[in-house]
């Protein structure tokens, strides 16, 4: 009777020792998951890898230190991202060779707002241009201990009269958002976590090309490395846009990172793990109450996280080159849109409307800013009128009234153009596969499609920034390679 009882016995005995081996992979797929949750949500400074048992390793700082009269929380959380050009660590070679020489200005080169929705299925990213026109509440120079009194500057000079805690203040008084917390990084942590990462892909529709970072991509699709990466976000001198242009690659470069580390399966390999927070931690700075909580809180987050889950945006900028005596030119804000798009922040809402993504062709400008009228070239009855509704479903601002060509034993198709307008017409000749793009002086904006007998169908394209909605927001999954 006692042999019974032990023949079960025995096999139950090494269930302890499995029980915690299984247990393990979900805690692990957590730290991973933890690590990368803010690195993932971090523009220009991403590297924030932190999980339980390692925040203790970050420099920890008090930017909400004897912080009075401060806006209402809202739902959600909101993390002040800036992102600094400290470069102290970088190699002799790495700073010949992507131009990061000089001294760097101890200021801010990226701010932005990072809203978390209560729910954690959303991350709402806000970009704060370096140099808007902002104004300072009354405060001490940090470095000096001369007392200031409230005054306007740019806001990225907020950080170099009053490090943290007045790039903070001065945040919360111009967008009545409260912020929960704060992150800081520089350019080291920045490379060395998108090395670690192996890498981010970008595509980009037309060259770039910047003598001060020393970017030169041309048009297409690239690997970045690190290096590569920083220049790709410092870059300011690549077109006419500046700084706002930068922001927006800061913004598509972020999506490429979130659409890296969620499908590369990086998440949840724990080598990987060690090196991203060993590449990171060193160089973080974080506020007291960004702890163990958060971090796990933002793990069980990334576990559905995705680039669409993601949506990016700007600022509304009322008047360019906003000079003030003193500072010199400024961004100034819209201050009604700006109202609008931090009241939707606070109050938990989506900043982007929800759209289908789509696998459409990337084109440097937008179908729905070119104008265009179709001919048919064929004595095919209809083709005119069939190559116009194609053209218009996919977003082109046709005529709705084609019309017959002059020659009608066309084969292949034509896009006739201006030459002002090269831009437009290299758009348009994306969405019809195999036509001619054909200059024709005179035409002004309104370019000209003659259908040939070619004509098979009208591709899907979307304009590599497209911006829509009230605020501009695009999700992420927009921007990234298609």
């Amino acid at each position: 009777m006692s042999s019974p009882p032990r023949s079960p016995a025995r096999p139950q005995r090494p269930r302890p020792r499995r029980t915690p081996v299984r247990r393990k992979r979900p805690r692990w797929a957590m730290r991973v998951a933890t690590s990368l949750s803010v690195a993932v949500l971090a523009a220009a400074g991403i590297g924030h890898a932190v999980v339980t048992g390692l925040d203790s390793d970050i420099n920890r700082i008090d930017p909400f230190k004897d912080m009075k009269n401060r806006p209402a929380r809202g739902d959600g959380m909101n993390v002040l991202l800036v992102g600094t050009d400290g470069r102290d660590r970088i190699t002799p070679a790495e700073k010949k060779k992507y131009r990061l020489g000089g001294a760097p200005c101890r200021c801010t080169d990226t701010i932005m707002i990072v809203h978390l929705s209560e729910d954690r299925q959303r991350a709402s990213i806000v970009s704060l241009p370096r140099d808007s026109y902002a104004e300072t509440p009354a405060h001490t120079d940090r470095t000096t201990g001369k007392q200031h009194k409230a005054h306007p500057l740019k806001l990225n000079a907020a950080y170099a009269e009053g490090g943290p805690q007045l790039t903070v203040r001065t945040v919360e008084n111009m967008t009545h958002v409260k912020i929960d917390h704060y992150l800081e990084v520089d350019f080291t942590s920045f490379m060395k976590t998108v090395d670690v990462l192996g890498g981010v892909r970008i595509c980009t529709v037309r060259p770039l090309k910047d003598t001060y970072t020393g970017l030169d991509l041309p048009a297409g699709t690239h690997d970045l490395n690190g290096g590569q990466a920083l220049q790709y976000v410092r870059a300011r001198h690549t077109d006419g846009a500046s700084d706002l242009g930068r922001m927006q690659r800061q913004q598509r470069f972020l999506a490429a990172l979130i659409a890296r580390a969620t499908s590369s399966g990086v998440l949840l390999n724990p080598i990987k793990f060690q090196d991203v927070t060993g590449a990171v931690l060193g160089s973080v700075r974080a506020d007291k109450g960004f702890g163990t909580d958060e971090l796990i809180d933002l793990g069980r987050a990334m576990r559905t996280f995705s680039p669409s889950s993601s949506e990016f945006t700007t600022v509304p900028i009322g008047t360019m080159g906003y000079a003030v005596k003193g500072i010199g030119s400024t961004l100034k804000w819209d201050e009604k849109k700006a109202g609008r798009l931090f009241r939707t922040l606070r109050d938990d809402k989506p900043l982007a409307p929800h759209r289908v993504r789509s696998k459409a062709l990337l084109v440097d400008v937008a179908p729905q800013q070119i104008r265009v009228q179709v001919e048919n070239g064929t004595t095919t009855p209809g083709l005119g009128r069939r190559v116009d509704s194609a053209l218009a479903a996919t977003g082109f601002r046709t005529t709705r009234a084609p019309v017959n060509a002059r020659d009608r034993s066309v084969h292949r198709t034509v896009v006739q153009y201006d030459p002002g307008w090269d831009r437009s017409a290299k758009s348009l000749a994306t969405a019809l596969p195999g036509s001619e793009l054909r200059p024709a002086k005179g035409l002004g904006p309104l370019l000209r499609v003659i259908a040939g007998s070619d004509f098979k169908e009208v591709r899907k394209v979307r304009a590599e920034d497209p911006t829509q909605g009230e605020f501009g927001a695009v999700t992420g999954d927009q921007v990234v390679c298609p």
